[in-house]
């Protein structure tokens, strides 16, 4: 796939972040319509989506793709708070100026809203399965390391947010496509979640686009050039080139190695910084960190998975 075509793939997920600017602008969607908006798509639409690409997902069935995945996701997201966390410290920044929002933003990569899209365009539904379940450990990692990166809170307190509605829809389509249940499941389950699943991405993406939007009243306050440069030097740079070389190195599958290669290309994650505004973070530090990244990822995404795929051997 040349770069012009990754380009184009990658261009219209952009675009649908815009939408949601520009609905959010224009007063389209606010309020309680935010709110409602954004349990749609985490308590009903992301769990839809999960049933429907891994039951009757064949590839799912091998351990590889199983038990990797997870703690993949797991340690590159590690990883990538604790290199955020010495590049904030590099650039300055302490504990109340934003330090441990810093670290978590820059530390975690876009893992769902993006890559889904982009692993389903290229290579199709199996793939996504695999995003989904490596997933999973970038979500035991984010509630885990992530909120104690953040606040300093218990393990206890962080392991309880752990439980979901994706993390219990996601154990159980495992476990209906390992037991060779997924013929027997009826039709019209099946058809009910893939209509509300295809609209997870979209609407979700949308919404990324209505939360950043809050934030572009004062747009001088939106460039930090120490944290812009930073962020983008860990989550565009660096981190990319850790999880090739772990890509490169780790004996996996082929589905894995393409996934692990879309992921390292990502701008940071958007959830942070509603993270940041619940448990007294730097909310803005993360908004800085999320569209420095992004407005620079939107040029190296496609440039990091081409090189990427030819280089652990997986295009």
């Amino acid at each position: 796939m040349t770069i012009g075509e990754l380009f184009t793939l990658i261009l219209p997920v952009f675009a649908l972040i815009a939408v949601g600017v520009a609905l959010r602008r224009f007063h389209c969607i606010e309020g309680v319509a935010e709110t409602s908006l954004l349990r749609l798509v985490v308590y009903v639409c992301m769990p839809c989506l999960v049933f429907d690409t891994i039951v009757g997902n064949a590839s799912l069935r091998e351990p590889g793709n199983l038990l990797l995945p997870p703690l993949a996701g797991f340690a590159m997201t590690v990883a990538g708070f604790g290199v955020a966390y010495l590049a904030a410290r590099a650039i300055g920044l302490g504990k109340g100026t934003g330090l441990r929002t810093f670290a978590l933003s820059a530390g975690i990569c876009n893992y769902s809203y993006l890559p889904l899209p982009i692993v389903g365009g290229i290579w199709g539904e199996r793939a996504q399965g695999v995003v989904l379940v490596h997933n999973m450990g970038v979500d035991l990692s984010l509630w885990s390391v992530g909120l104690l990166v953040l606040t300093g809170a218990s393990p206890r307190e962080s392991w309880r947010r752990i439980v979901s509605p994706m993390l219990v829809t996601l154990i159980a389509s495992i476990a209906i496509n390992l037991s060779g249940l997924a013929p027997h499941v009826p039709g019209f389950m099946r058809s009910l979640a893939h209509s509300l699943g295809i609209c997870a991405v979209p609407i979700g993406l949308v919404m990324t686009g209505v939360n950043l939007a809050d934030y572009l009243d004062e747009p001088a306050k939106l460039l930090h050039r120490n944290v812009a440069l930073a962020a983008c030097v860990v989550r565009l740079a660096i981190m990319p080139a850790v999880m090739l070389g772990f890509a490169r190195l780790l004996p996996c599958s082929l589905e894995l190695k393409r996934v692990l290669v879309v992921e390292a290309a990502m701008p940071a994650a958007v959830f942070p910084i509603i993270m940041a505004r619940y448990y007294g973070g730097q909310p803005l530090t993360a908004v800085q960190v999320v569209l420095s990244t992004t407005a620079v990822g939107l040029v190296t995404c496609p440039l990091w998975i081409r090189a990427g795929l030819a280089w652990v051997g997986a295009g």
